[in-house]
């Protein structure tokens, strides 16, 4: 049984980790963007879920500081795929393989 849902998510302009990446023209960090979505899938499914091994992804965009961003998720068994937009333009998809926490 497979569960989907959709969520929004938004890096703050003072977010830590923007500070690196990029100075004077920040952009939200790939792994950054993994964490909100895997933190999206926790709190709807209740449980921990520990990422093991991501056998794809691909970040096509970039996702700018204050930006709001939807996300579209699936979780079946240990697979978690998603999907993220901003604005109606692809900025990131792929598969995570989770393992017991």
């Amino acid at each position: 049984m497979s569960e989907r849902l959709r969520v929004e998510i938004c890096v703050p302009h003072q977010h830590p980790a923007l500070a690196g990446h990029f100075p004077g023209a920040p952009v939200a960090p790939g792994v950054l963007l993994l964490d909100l979505l895997l933190q999206a899938a926790q709190a709807h499914t209740g449980r921990a879920l520990e990422p093991v091994q991501i056998p794809q992804v691909k970040f096509s965009a970039p996702l700018l500081p204050g930006q709001p961003a939807r996300a579209l998720l699936e979780i079946e068994g240990a697979r978690l795929t998603f999907r993220l937009e901003h604005a109606g333009r692809g900025i990131a998809s792929g598969t995570l393989l989770l393992g017991a926490a």
